[in-house]
């Protein structure tokens, strides 16, 4: 695989074009130090309509509330930051990619003040690839409850995607991986299910969905995506509430959903397999096409490449 560092193209950067290979920042940079900035991960996709950044207006509205949260300015305006991504798509001649947009603040100085520093703002894009095997996004995924708990609202910001917030993560998946397992499930302070490292887990029910209420996880662009879908047109009731570990154990099923993982099934946590509560053995089978898994993914792609008429305001044109 060919490194990040080292391609052609171009990343946006305060307003002006960097080459990719130009692109770098100071050793003392004070969020390398720190963790004290924020980012998005974004996707675009190419439809029969052409390209769309899926959810663009949602994201950067995060991205700009994220930086405010953390007590950063920007003196980019969400528009500005919208166009900027497009632009970088079209500069990259990209169709199908994965977009980064980040707040940084630089190497004026160091120290837990963060006084007198400049805030940078950058987007880089570039084709993604496969996630994650095609086998786990038909088969699932296997998951190990982590040790590692996941933020408190009195610890640190929930609804900012911070850079720093992702030690956490990095801890609890590279466990589980260790482990043998595919994907790691966080708890809060007070033992209920949080998220997975980077995505939120819903459950089903007896014909209800349900997703754990948004405390100590993030509020998931995928995530509401995925209620909306659920209700709207398959009209599914979906419960946001708190959870246990053990509700997960007896679903009928359940999967995790991000803007990278876009839907993925969960079949197995701490070796109970998902879905056979009778106590049958765990099987190596893809999820049924019937399942309303499956049914979300194949909406949820149809949503991104415009498929889906009463769902076209989610896409930006690039």
């Amino acid at each position: 695989m060919t490194p990040l560092y080292d391609r052609d193209g171009w990343i946006w950067q305060d307003g002006e074009w960097l080459e990719w290979r130009a692109a770098k920042m100071h050793l003392l940079t004070h969020t390398m130090h720190y963790g004290m900035g924020c980012f998005e991960g974004v996707r675009a996709y190419e439809g029969a309509g052409g390209t769309h950044i899926f959810r663009a207006a949602e994201h950067t509205r995060r991205l700009v509330e994220s930086a405010h949260s953390l007590d950063i300015p920007l003196s980019f305006s969400e528009e500005a930051l919208i166009e900027a991504q497009r632009a970088c798509l079209a500069r990259n001649a990209l169709t199908d990619a994965y977009l980064k947009p980040t707040v940084f603040l630089g190497a004026e100085g160091l120290g837990l003040r963060a006084q007198g520093l400049q805030t940078h703002v950058m987007i880089a894009a570039w084709d993604l690839g496969p996630y994650i095997s095609p086998q786990a996004a038909t088969h699932g995924l296997r998951a190990l409850t982590s040790s590692w708990a996941r933020h408190h609202v009195n610890i640190s910001l929930c609804r900012a995607k911070t850079s720093g917030h992702y030690v956490n993560s990095i801890l609890a998946l590279n466990t589980a991986v260790k482990a043998g397992f595919d994907e790691t499930i966080m708890l809060d302070p007070e033992g209920y299910v949080a998220e997975a490292s980077a995505a939120n887990v819903f459950l089903l029910r007896d014909g209800v969905l349900h997703t754990p209420e948004v405390t100590s996880c993030l509020q998931g662009i995928t995530r509401d995506s995925v209620i909306q879908l659920a209700r709207q047109v398959l009209g599914l009731e979906v419960r946001e509430r708190r959870i246990t570990r053990d509700e997960l154990y007896t679903a009928d099923e359940a999967f995790l959903t991000g803007t990278a993982a876009e839907i993925l099934p969960l079949r197995e946590l701490d070796g109970r397999h998902i879905g056979t509560r009778a106590g049958a053995p765990p099987v190596s089978e893809p999820i049924k096409q019937e399942s309303v898994t499956a049914r979300l993914q194949h909406l949820y792609r149809q949503a991104v490449r415009g498929e889906l008429e009463e769902f076209s305001h989610w896409l930006t044109p690039a």
